[in-house]
């Protein structure tokens, strides 16, 4: 991801917004000052995936999505977009920081394990963090998917009963 012309930070279309989204995401969570965060926190991965929900309205958002598009297109409530987008929560805060430090330094992510002169065994364990990162996003993926899907049933069955009334 080190690639600034790979990371667009004016997206256009849902690979490019989903591209962004990651990046937010990685950017912001392996800052030094995140990372020493979640050394000591308590509820880590109730706060990562409020990160993963920031980082998609803020990538959705420089999309020039609405706020009820984000809403509608993550499966949260337009209240909790506003607090991330307005930096009013935590983690819309620290990814708002991180998107603006990509506007201005070009997006790029440091890895902190980069340039560190790794064992074995931290090389095993850098490996499952990694696998542990990417398995967070894949279930914030499936379930963003698993809410459009359901949210398209909903729509239906609503559409359905309105047919009936009628």
């Amino acid at each position: 991801m080190s690639e600034e012309s790979s990371i667009p930070l004016i997206p256009i279309g849902r690979e490019e917004i989903r591209k962004l989204e990651v990046a937010l995401l990685l950017g912001t969570l392996f800052r030094e000052d995140v990372l020493e965060m979640l050394k000591s926190m308590e509820g880590r991965l109730t706060w990562v995936n409020s990160l993963a929900f920031a980082a998609a309205a803020v990538a959705r958002e420089a999309a020039k999505m609405s706020v009820r598009e984000i809403a509608d297109d993550i499966g949260i409530a337009e209240a909790s977009i506003r607090q991330h987008l307005q930096g009013k929560s935590k983690a819309g805060k620290l990814v708002k920081e991180t998107y603006e430090r990509f506007v201005k330094e070009g997006a790029s992510i440091n890895l902190p394990f980069a340039s560190i002169t790794i064992k074995d065994d931290v090389k095993e364990k850098e490996k499952v963090t990694k696998e542990k990162i990417d398995l967070i996003i894949n279930k914030y993926e499936d379930s963003i998917k698993r809410l459009n899907e359901d949210l398209e049933t909903l729509r239906s069955l609503m559409d359905e009963l309105k047919r009936l009334a009628e």
